[in-house]
């Protein structure tokens, strides 16, 4: 087992990969931007080191710091959390050079799945269904009607290194197809440095629901089960639940099955995430692979009672995982609480808390890393709190929510707590009637 872990991110996650780090009695080294200073990250690990300016680049994303970092405190393992350089696999590679354990996937698994026209590949060979599309890059225009035609309308195309909505449009119709075109190229160029574009089908209606699962360095692949991730807004998830309200036990079976052939094509490592989107005939299609921990990680370990990061610990280390595949025990709801006013199109809302109070009780948890006097800082993504509810059935979970957000107080920013507010009382919500596209008729205000 590694003594001392370093933390390469910032945040609720370090503090989350903190607190586990602690109970397995491995020491932890934080590292932080200026700007982060007085997070409860850095104050709680057992040592902290500042790798630069608040801009990313400068820090967070710069592996050569990230690695004197490493040195000087003399750290066995890397933990990369979310999102910055956890789905990297330069700074995996570095990791490996440097004799240096990252806690993830291989190099070669993370740039697998990392393009999503090879990851697409590996599952039409490995019998995981996919969403009809281009097969490959498309070269030009001509070659996006070709393909187009042959799908058959509406279509979307997608940056092959993206995420996060960046460099997709939806084409519903040949006349507007080359001006989408264009854009969606500039799009992903001047977002990921590519401007690589293939065409899929566009589901209508979809949803987006995604299978967690867990690989050891011995071969074995299983899965723990859905996460239901369909509401959201611009492609970004702002809650997600287990288990989903549209899956039955058959088509959980079938998804779950698919999930571990995923996997085990190219034998994974770690934990991970298989995307799907279902139709509203319960189709599946393969969408993408998340080689790393996700955001919403907590709806699973509350619903199998679990703790994912011990799990990805585990695995680094060498130790099997125990074969079963886990299935929920109840129903949880995690609500992403943004410092965002959802009352001026979710415009972010960085500033100084001057009062904060979480909410608490049985099957209520809240992971942050904020307080009352915190400067959120604007240079980061704008989530500072996740509060999760886990209830025996789903009707009594978004009750549990409802009390648990009517106690959540924070003053001084804006936050998209008055949006789950009225997000509980929907009624198509409350009957598990939505899809990806549900927040685009949604209102705030009556």
């Amino acid at each position: 087992m590694f003594k001392k872990i370093l933390i390469a991110n910032r945040g609720e996650i370090a503090l989350r990969v903190i607190r586990t780090c602690k109970e397995m009695g491995i020491s932890t080294v934080a590292v932080y931007s200026t700007a982060d200073k007085n997070s409860l990250h850095v104050r709680f690990a057992d040592e902290a080191v500042c790798i630069g300016p608040p801009k990313s680049s400068d820090s967070y994303l710069s592996i050569p710091r990230i690695m004197a970092a490493m040195e000087i405190t003399n750290a066995d393992a890397i933990h990369p959390g979310y999102g910055f350089l956890a789905e990297n696999a330069d700074f995996a590679e570095v990791c490996k050079e440097y004799g240096v354990k990252f806690i993830g996937p291989t190099p070669w698994m993370i740039n697998q799945m990392g393009d999503k026209i090879t990851a697409k590949e590996t599952m039409i060979k490995a019998g995981v269904p996919v969403v009809p599309g281009s097969g490959g890059l498309v070269l030009d225009v001509t070659h996006a009607r070709k393909i187009s035609k042959d799908i058959g309308y509406p279509v979307i195309m997608k940056a092959t290194a993206g995420g996060g909505g960046k460099g997709m449009r939806v084409v519903w119709n040949e006349k507007d197809l080359e001006d989408l075109w264009h854009k969606a190229r500039q799009e992903a160029k001047a977002s990921f440095g590519n401007d690589g574009i293939y065409i899929e089908k566009f589901i209508e209606e979809p949803r987006h629901i995604e299978f967690q699962i867990v690989g050891d360095q011995h071969g074995h692949v299983v899965h723990l089960s859905e996460r239901e991730c369909s509401i959201q807004r611009r492609h970004q998830k702002l809650l997600e639940e287990s288990p989903s309200p549209f899956l039955d036990e058959s088509l959980r079976n079938k998804m779950g099955k698919a999930a571990i052939k995923a996997g085990k094509a190219i034998n994974y490592e770690g934990v991970g995430t298989i995307e799907f989107l279902v139709d509203k005939h319960k189709n599946f299609y393969f969408m993408e692979m998340n080689t790393r921990i996700q955001v919403e990680h907590p709806v699973t370990e509350e619903v199998i009672d679990h703790d994912l990061i011990k799990e990805q610990i585990k695995v680094a280390a060498g130790i099997p995982i125990s074969g079963k595949n886990y299935f929920p025990n109840g129903h949880a709801i995690e609500c992403r609480i943004n410092a965002e006013d959802p009352y001026n199109n979710f415009r972010p809302s960085p500033g100084t808390i001057t009062s904060f109070h979480s909410p608490k009780g049985h099957g209520v948890r809240v992971d942050t890393h904020v307080y009352a006097g915190y400067t959120i800082p604007p240079y980061y993504d704008s989530m500072i709190a996740k509060l999760i509810c886990k209830a025996p059935t789903r009707e009594d979970c978004i009750k549990k929510m409802q009390r648990a957000l009517d106690e959540f107080i924070v003053e001084g920013v804006n936050t998209t707590i008055p949006f789950h507010k009225k997000l509980m009382q929907d009624p198509k919500f409350r009957s598990g009637d939505f899809h990806t596209g549900f927040l685009e008729s949604f209102k705030l205000e009556d």
